[in-house]
């Protein structure tokens, strides 16, 4: 599949997801919509969507530039029911990014994400809640190291996360919410035999022939781990809890320690959404994602090593809020 046609489909994806789910948009806008439904039966549904292109074309410019497009989606929503002693929270987050700079560059990637989220809970006491926890991630498409080569540095489910846990959940009001569970298993899914050969995310690399180079065992697809699991979830992005007036948040933090190897190194995914509705046709969105793994060795100046992961994604354009 070529890379125009992907961005095609990325196009009519995003698009289509804010017909289906929040109304008639008009064609090449940037979106920023949250919605709010009645509770119906326990269930209470909503949601932030945003598409933001940007494109600049020079022919015979004097002053000088390069052509360049870009497209970023984000689609995040939820469904969460309450109903007596009983919650099931369950979310959904896509992003995805591309950026051609130049005219005879190709298509490179800002951002690959999905995160779906499935928590349900039974009342212990006031505000607390016995809870069981799935949460699967991934990428969706091959990832490079466009800073030093092109070489495929990740790729679909490589790497994919599986985490199942229970423990306890401590619900004091409708956006506040810290998990805590002591009995965690967590699968890294390594899905590309190349990644997978060497070592890639902490799996168990291939073997080779000290005199030959010959493969003898190929690099293992999984590894699996057993410990603890924080996750605490702050989110004031509906109409009924906005942080304050036109400004949705959402912020989580998931924090997990293996027993079995290097407990005290904690592996720590934090990640905050902020929308800001300017004026009535202005909005700002904001995300940032923060990753430490000591699974993950990053190479810096030939050396590598577990470090810190950021990322910082921006977006201005017109909105639409109901």
């Amino acid at each position: 599949m070529s890379m125009k046609t992907k961005i095609i489909l990325l196009s009519i994806l995003f698009i289509g997801l804010n017909q289906s789910i929040f109304g008639q948009i008009t064609e090449g806008e940037s979106i920023l919509r949250e919605q709010k439904t009645d509770t119906v039966r326990g269930w209470k549904m909503g949601g932030v969507t945003a598409l933001n292109l940007a494109q600049t074309s020079l022919t015979n410019w004097a002053a000088g530039g390069e052509n360049s497009f870009s497209i970023n989606g984000l689609f995040s929503v939820y469904a969460n029911y309450k109903k007596n002693k009983t919650v099931w929270d369950n979310s959904l987050d896509i992003g995805y990014g591309l950026l051609k700079q130049g005219s005879g560059s190709d298509y490179k990637k800002t951002d690959d994400k999905f995160d779906l989220l499935s928590k349900y809970g039974q009342q212990a006491s006031k505000n607390f809640y016995y809870a069981a926890l799935v949460n699967f991630k991934t990428q969706m498409t091959e990832g490079k190291d466009y800073a030093t080569d092109t070489s495929k540095i990740s790729n679909f489910l490589a790497p994919a996360y599986l985490l199942g846990a229970i423990g306890m959940d401590y619900k004091p009001n409708d956006y506040l919410s810290a998990f805590i569970a002591p009995l965690t298993g967590k699968i890294t899914i390594v899905n590309d035999q190349d990644l997978a050969d060497a070592g890639a995310f902490g799996v168990e690399p291939a073997t080779y022939d000290e005199v030959t180079g010959a493969l003898i065992t190929s690099g293992e697809n999984s590894k699996s781990e057993f410990g603890g699991y924080i996750r605490v979830i702050y989110s004031k992005s509906d109409f009924e809890h906005e942080l304050m007036k036109n400004v949705a948040l959402m912020s989580k933090i998931d924090l997990f320690s293996n027993y079995l190897e290097n407990p005290q190194n904690i592996d720590v995914s934090w990640e905050t959404q902020i929308a800001l509705k300017v004026n009535k046709y202005v909005s700002v969105n904001i995300n940032t994602h923060l990753i430490y793994d000591d699974d993950i060795d990053i190479v810096v100046d030939d050396k590598a090593a577990p470090r810190v992961q950021f990322k910082e994604i921006f977006g201005l354009g017109f909105s639409y809020k109901f």
